[in-house]
């Protein structure tokens, strides 16, 4: 079976697939119009799916013999962002756009069921298709896994995302951390309103925020080992109603990264110790809703071996690049905490046609000629590791 030369037949459909969901961006737990298409093109395949997490598709290929099962995982929801882009394909939804690649995903994995399906009866096992909605908001794989136990049957998972930080026709692989966890918080500091004028009546809410603010910047700095990556972040610092009245409530919100587990649990009770003890020296008092978001999202030594492998066969050694782990955040590590897996870093970076920007970012693009890339990287990797 020669996956690449399949997956060149399906480059212009992929690509005509990518700007039809870009044109049509919806929102986590919108993904109906999404969804719908994505059913569709099943359906022409004679592909058998469910739904799952209201807008979720789960596919299934079946192999002619039987053998192990991998999951290969596409995200599909676009974000609140106001394209600026003057593309024949802008967005025709005002106020959102695909700014992250998830129309990409999307037209990606379904170009690699088409590969699949025509190549069936050489399979040995079994391939899920994972159509997650609500990856912007953490909440999709989680939900997909909850509601069906589909995720015991699976002995590996793979995922991509398209990167504009990569060279297209570069491909990043590697073992171990790839994206931080992201958890978020938010601290209430209580303390004495009062007039601006005589600051000795009250405790002020403001001033005790403010010393919270700077003390959390030395849990990284003095608590956390310098060979260990970590971020605390304080977003929002709201307080008071005029210029004369001392506030004696403060509200902050806050978000940690990191790519150890351990850190990972001991950060709410750091933070409550220094921001408690700080709050105290000014009279104040704090209390503290700490909010899990995604896991670390680590690739699995063996599982990245073989993926290397699969590059390698798409685009030669020199396909394959290093990239250094970013302190962002994907819920694919929810799928990566329940069997071993790969997140792949496919590039789409080309300054020369415009794909030069930021993910998230309104003028985000992307060079289309890595959609065949990454259709053709889900077959192989499927391919690869049910023959491992």
């Amino acid at each position: 079976m020669d996956i690449k030369k399949l997956a060149g037949q399906y480059k212009d459909f992929i690509i005509e697939l990518r700007r039809e969901f870009h044109m049509y961006p919806e929102s986590s737990w919108e993904e109906v119009r999404t969804s719908s298409r994505v059913k569709e093109e099943l359906d022409k395949l004679e592909i058998p799916y469910i739904s799952l997490a209201g807008t979720g598709v789960l596919a299934t290929i079946k192999g002619k013999n039987p053998g192990k099962t991998v999951a290969l995982r596409a995200d599909m929801d676009a974000l609140e962002t106001t394209e600026t882009n003057n593309v024949p394909y802008k967005s025709k939804h005002e106020g959102k756009m695909h700014a992250c690649g998830h129309d990409g995903h999307t037209a990606m994995l379904i170009g690699a069921a088409n590969i699949l399906n025509d190549i069936k009866d050489e399979i040995n096992g079994t391939i899920y298709l994972i159509f997650q909605p609500a990856e912007e908001v953490a909440g999709g794989a989680k939900k997909m896994i909850e509601e069906s136990n589909f995720m015991d049957e699976v002995d590996s998972v793979f995922g991509i995302h398209l990167w504009s930080d990569v060279e297209a026709g570069k491909v990043s692989v590697e073992a171990g951390p790839r994206m931080a966890s992201a958890d978020f918080f938010t601290l209430n500091i209580k303390g004495k309103a009062g007039h601006g004028s005589m600051p000795h009546q009250t405790v002020d809410a403001v001033v005790a925020a403010s010393a919270v603010v700077m003390d959390l910047q030395s849990i990284v700095s003095r608590e956390i080992s310098p060979l260990d990556s970590a971020v605390l972040t304080i977003g929002s610092f709201h307080s008071g109603t005029r210029f004369n009245i001392i506030a004696g409530d403060a509200t902050l919100e806050g978000t940690t990264r990191c790519f150890d587990p351990v850190i990972r649990d001991k950060f709410p009770e750091i933070i409550e110790r220094i921001a408690k003890n700080t709050a105290a020296s000014y009279r104040a008092e704090i209390s503290l809703n700490y909010n899990l978001g995604t896991p670390p999202t680590i690739n699995d030594p063996e599982c990245s071996k073989i993926a290397t492998g699969s590059v390698e066969k798409l685009l030669g050694k020199d396909g394959v690049v290093e990239m250094e782990k970013t302190t962002g955040g994907e819920d694919f590590a929810y799928f990566l905490e329940k069997v071993p897996g790969v997140f792949a870093f496919v590039g789409i970076r080309n300054e020369e046609k415009g794909a030069c920007y930021p993910h998230h970012h309104d003028k985000f693009n992307m060079d289309e000629d890595a959609l065949e890339i990454g259709a053709s990287l889900y077959a192989q990797y499927a391919i690869d590791f049910l023959n491992s």
